[in-house]
C-alpha cells in the first residue's frame, strides 16, 4: 500500500516507491524534487528563501535554497542515492504580488528560482524539467518511481513535468 508523504513549508523529506512525496502552497516558493534515477530513491524540498546568508537567524536548513538543496542530496545518499545518477524538476517561484518597484521582496520568486538552479548546479545536478515563475502558486506531487513531477495550480490544466 503507497503512502503520499507531505512536505510542509521549509520542510523535506526523502521517500521510495511505491510513496509519493507532495508540497502545497508553492508560491515565491521552490519546489526542488531530486531523484536517483536507477534506485528510483526521490525526495523532495519545499524553499522559502534563496540564501542563508542573508537571515541571521536561519537553523531551519530546508528554508533556504543554498542550505536545503545539499541536505536533501545528503539525505537521499543516506538512503543509498549515488549523486552521480540524480536528477531534478524544480516548480514554484511565482510572483504572487505586484509592487510598483522592482525590490527584493518583490523578486523573491525569481531569486529563489535562480538561487536553486545555482545550488543544483554546484552539485552537478541536471534540471531535466521546471514549471516556475508566472502570478499563481501550486502544489506539486513527486513519484520517485517514475520521476514524474505532478504540477497543480487553480484555473490551470494539469501538468506532468
Amino acid at each position: 500500500m503507497s503512502e503520499t508523504i507531505k512536505v510542509g513549508i521549509a520542510d523535506l523529506n526523502v521517500c521510495k516507491p511505491p510513496n509519493l512525496i507532495t508540497t502545497i502552497g508553492l508560491g515565491s516558493c521552490v519546489g526542488i524534487a531530486i531523484r536517483d534515477k536507477q534506485n528510483k530513491i526521490g525526495g523532495l524540498v519545499h524553499v522559502m528563501l534563496p540564501s542563508s546568508k542573508e537571515v541571521k537567524s536561519n537553523g531551519n536548513l530546508a528554508k533556504f535554497a543554498d542550505t536545503g538543496i545539499p541536505e536533501l542530496v545528503k539525505r537521499l545518499e543516506q538512503m543509498g542515492a549515488l549523486r552521480s545518477r540524480m536528477v531534478a524538476k524544480i516548480a514554484g517561484g511565482a510572483t504572487m504580488f505586484q509592487f510598483h518597484s522592482k525590490t527584493e521582496l518583490s523578486a523573491i520568486g525569481d531569486r529563489n528560482v535562480a538561487a536553486t538552479k545555482e545550488a543544483l548546479k554546484a552539485l552537478n545536478i541536471p534540471i531535466l524539467a521546471e514549471d516556475t515563475g508566472a502570478n499563481y502558486g501550486r502544489t506539486v506531487t513527486f513519484d520517485p518511481e517514475t520521476g514524474d513531477y505532478e504540477v497543480k495550480a487553480v484555473g490551470k490544466p494539469l501538468r506532468v513535468i
